[in-house]
């Protein structure tokens, strides 16, 4: 599986491309951020953001996209930002039929070092190991995509499975809906 992690962000937008399956070693394909002027309208950073994931989606093809899910911060101003990027990654991908996972920080945290609550250099040294690299990825946001992008490749088969079984569960029981977002949500 070849999967594109993308970190939103307005300023530094972190890109990674990681290929492999759960179980086996993972090979990390590019690695990169995008990057937009802290001047530039809204607008157009969205346009950049965008033009620099079509260009990594053309450049490496992923077979998935990883995003980060945007949570609640302090700073309103920055969730904006981080959230109006994410939806530009997701409709890059949505545009071109490749299905979209979202990760929560702490989720990709777990996954990667197996501590929830893991900070950038225990990330940065983490996906070094795992993908066998020289040297920490810079900046952190390009760690950090490419840690989405392990988390998705060790998380999808345990989340398709558990996708399959809803479903399989809903036709036989015909569960309502709230009652199927509410095992979805659980996993």
């Amino acid at each position: 599986m070849r999967v594109l992690g993308v970190d939103p962000g307005l300023t530094r937008c972190g890109v990674g491309v990681v290929e492999g399956v759960a179980g086996r070693p993972l090979r990390m394909v590019g690695v990169g951020v995008i990057r937009t002027p802290a001047d530039a309208e809204v607008a157009d950073r969205l346009v950049l953001v965008e033009r620099g994931i079509e260009e990594w989606l053309d450049e490496h093809r992923p077979e998935c996209v990883a995003v980060e899910r945007v949570f609640s911060q302090h700073n309103v101003s920055t969730v904006m930002g981080t959230a109006q990027a994410s939806a530009v990654a997701m409709l890059c991908a949505a545009r071109r039929g490749l299905p979209v996972a979202l990760h929560t920080p702490s989720e990709v945290k777990a996954a990667v070092t197996g501590s929830g609550r893991a900070d950038k250099a225990q990330i940065g040294a983490m996906v070094t190991r795992l993908l066998r690299l020289d040297a920490p990825p810079k900046p952190a946001d390009a760690a950090d995509a490419l840690a989405l992008a392990i988390c998705h490749i060790w998380r999808a088969p345990a989340t398709n499975r558990l996708q399959q079984a809803v479903a399989a569960h809903r036709r036989t029981t015909r569960l309502p809906d709230a009652a199927v977002r509410t095992l979805k949500g659980s996993a």
